[in-house]
């Protein structure tokens, strides 16, 4: 079994960029710039069978490209941040039709998707028993911040591996979704 998500690539101009603006907090593990993607759906442990009739399902996809803008940062998880995040700028509505599809072809293809509300971002580091106040400093100087904007025009199904040093990421399928007829 694979632990599978779809995801977007970003450019490698936009994730080393990302990379780069680490805080360096000793609470904090920052992502490596191969390892910064926008996560869709998250599916968790799937059986080959499974996997196959996803690749299926993934072929029936049908989105134009748009494009999306990486603006500011921010974290979830209150006073105690878990997550530190870039945003998707104001998340192009093709965006949320791709998700849709993608979530579509999923349980079409009999899988069950994490059907979590959907708040676009891009992961840039997991923290464990760090403060807001430590972070705040660093969310207030990249508050605004653009990181650039790409052309969606392709997702990807990644399978990742977990271990102490962060996880591990594969592409397993690369899909430019064909495009919707007017």
């Amino acid at each position: 079994m694979k632990r599978l998500f779809i995801g977007l690539e970003l450019p490698r101009v936009c994730q080393t960029e990302l990379a780069e603006i680490d805080p360096h907090l000793a609470s904090l593990r920052w992502l490596r710039a191969e390892q910064i993607h926008l996560t869709l759906v998250f599916l968790g442990a799937v059986a080959a069978d499974g996997e196959e009739r996803l690749r299926n399902a993934l072929a029936r996809v049908q989105v134009p490209p748009f494009v999306l803008a990486i603006q500011g940062v921010g974290a979830f998880g209150g006073g105690s941040p878990s997550v530190v995040w870039a945003g998707i700028g104001t998340a192009h509505p093709h965006l949320f039709a791709l998700r849709k599809h993608l979530l579509e072809a999923v349980l079409h293809a009999g899988l069950e998707p994490d059907l979590r509300s959907f708040h676009p971002h891009i992961t840039l580091g997991r923290a464990k028993g760090l403060s807001r106040s430590a972070l705040q400093p660093f969310l207030r100087k990249f508050v605004g911040t653009e990181f650039g904007m790409w052309e969606v025009t392709e997702f990807a199904l990644f399978s990742s591996v977990l271990s102490s040093e962060g996880s591990t990421y594969t592409t397993e399928l690369r899909r430019v979704p064909s495009r919707a007829k007017p």
